[in-house]
């Protein structure tokens, strides 16, 4: 019926979840967990890579991983902790801010020593630039190569060619195997560019505009009916402690970012 459609609709995306949250409480009863809820480029490139050491730390918790870029009501769903992309102004009381953001051109050893020189700002215009395929959208302007471009007074300039992607680890990857040059966040690559793989094209020092700032920060918060719980918490610190690393190795302090 019309009124059966209508409430399917209603309840279509809820029971999934509800399935999921049920299987969850049986699977995980009488163990400690964290389910945890970030964007997806955030958990691929930043946090997956580095939960084996609290897992070392703590082996009796166990950690859930939920992979989304559309925010999670924490008063609501069935979520601890949530890590979130926002400028401070978005962000609630008792947010926790782990990092801020900066975008700077960077590219794989293989191809600075392969390619075309990078020793100038316009050297870039003879390579691929790769950048998210929707950066131009509003709230992501400051991502963008032509605001880069243009703040480095490389004005209406056009590069050999564009490369877009969805995600950031995909233009990440794309970079890693020599296709261009990418418009990359050093808090999220900060341990590629430690060992190597990734390149900082232009050392801040002497290229001042080089690495641009954006208003956009890192944060983490822990859900209301979860803040109590020692697990809990002690993820939310750890990650915490985390960003004090990323903030040193990729230079956040030395630039006051």
């Amino acid at each position: 019926t019309a009124a059966g459609a209508q409430l399917l609709q209603a309840v279509a995306q809820t029971l999934p979840r509800i399935d999921a949250a049920v299987r969850h409480i049986r699977q995980s009863a009488g163990r400690r967990h964290v389910s945890v809820t970030t964007f997806a480029s955030f958990a691929s490139m930043w946090l997956i890579p580095k939960l084996e050491a609290f897992q070392r730390d703590h082996p009796d918790i166990d950690i859930r991983i939920e992979a989304s870029d559309s925010a999670v009501d924490l008063d609501v769903a069935d979520v601890d902790v949530a890590v979130r992309y926002a400028p401070a102004e978005r962000m609630p009381a008792g947010a926790r801010r782990l990092f801020g953001e900066s975008v700077t051109p960077m590219v794989s050893p293989w191809l600075l020593k392969a390619g075309p020189p990078l020793r100038r700002l316009d050297d870039l215009l003879a390579h691929t630039l790769i950048e998210a395929g929707d950066a131009y959208s509003p709230h992501l302007e400051w991502l963008t190569w032509r605001r880069w471009l243009d703040a480095n007074g490389l004005h209406d300039a056009q590069p050999k060619r564009w490369l877009s992607f969805n995600y950031a680890y995909q233009m990440v990857q794309a970079a890693l195997s020599g296709q261009g040059v990418v418009l990359a966040r050093p808090p999220l690559v900060s341990e590629l560019v430690a060992r190597g793989e990734l390149i900082e094209v232009f050392a801040p020092q002497d290229f001042p505009r080089a690495r641009l700032v954006s208003p956009m920060a890192y944060w983490v918060l822990v859900g209301p009916r979860s803040a109590q719980r020692p697990e809990v918490l002690a993820f939310a610190d750890w990650l915490s402690a985390l960003a004090e690393t990323t903030r040193a190795v990729s230079g956040e302090e030395n630039a006051g970012a």
